[in-house]
């Protein structure tokens, strides 16, 4: 091949199929966009039917490759029933986006068993269930592409979400994991971290102008970021571009976490 060839195609998921979870709004939204216009069909799976539709309804429009799938991933024999529509709608998946995530905000002494527990299933082991059902895949392929969504709380401690940031973390130390076990097999792992993102999730402290501010100021690029801002770390990861990367955390935060005084 020659080098103008490699450099054309560095990008290019052109016959790659991809797998976003929590695809249909904010970061999860603009992560399938950026994939669909690399050229990768993505399945979609969200829990929120309504946003699902109307989401992939905007890629179909605009003649991208997209499958839709409604999935609670707290649910395990749920996530189980989307593989098996997976193994039907597609003979491989060479990229799985583990974005899905849910947060409950409360303090330590009313910190329910109930929030821990959807914070658990939903944030660490339903990426860990499908990164091991999925890998099964790419064994097969004998490669494969693996992207966790972590963020800032996997390397530090926000206050009044426990379960947020220990699955965050754990996320993160999952991702090394993983690398480890399926190197072998060619399949890189790695995860990306949004700082503050003008999403849902954010959407309290953003309409709060004094915390608003706190936040901006606190990044060395002095702005939220915005779910577009994810899709070029994602396609980097995802594509040959990366082809020598595995086991690494990239943060996309604005400079939140380089930053000093």
């Amino acid at each position: 091949m020659s080098t103008g060839k490699y450099l054309k195609n560095l990008f290019s998921l052109e016959g790659r199929c991809a797998i976003v979870t929590g695809g249909a709004r904010g970061n999860g939204r603009a992560i399938s966009e950026a994939l669909l216009r690399a050229g990768s069909k993505v399945i979609i799976c969200d829990i929120l039917k309504t946003d699902l539709l109307t989401t992939a309804d905007y890629f179909k429009k605009n003649k991208l490759k997209v499958i839709e799938y409604v999935c609670d991933l707290s649910d395990t024999e749920e996530i189980m029933r989307f593989m098996k529509f997976v193994n039907k709608v597609t003979k491989k998946v060479d990229i799985l986006v583990n974005n899905a995530g849910v947060s409950f905000s409360s303090e330590l002494k009313d910190y329910t068993d109930e929030k821990w527990d959807r914070t658990y299933r939903v944030n660490l082991l339903a990426p860990f269930i499908l990164t091991r059902e999925v890998s099964k895949l790419m064994i097969k392929q004998k490669s494969g592409v693996i992207i966790n969504i972590t963020g800032l709380n996997s390397e530090q401690a926000f206050p009044d979400n426990p379960a947020y940031v220990a699955c965050k973390g754990g996320l993160k130390q999952l991702t090394k994991s993983l690398a480890m076990d399926l190197g072998q097999y060619n399949i890189r792992v790695n995860s990306i971290g949004p700082g503050y993102f003008k999403t849902n999730m954010t959407k309290k402290s953003w309409g709060d102008l004094v915390e608003r501010a706190r936040r901006t100021n606190r990044m060395i690029l002095n702005r939220w970021g915005e779910s577009e801002d994810l899709a070029g770390a994602v396609i980097f990861l995802s594509s040959d571009s990366s082809s020598y990367i595995t086991g690494q955390d990239i943060y996309v935060d604005g400079g939140w976490l380089a930053k000093g005084l």
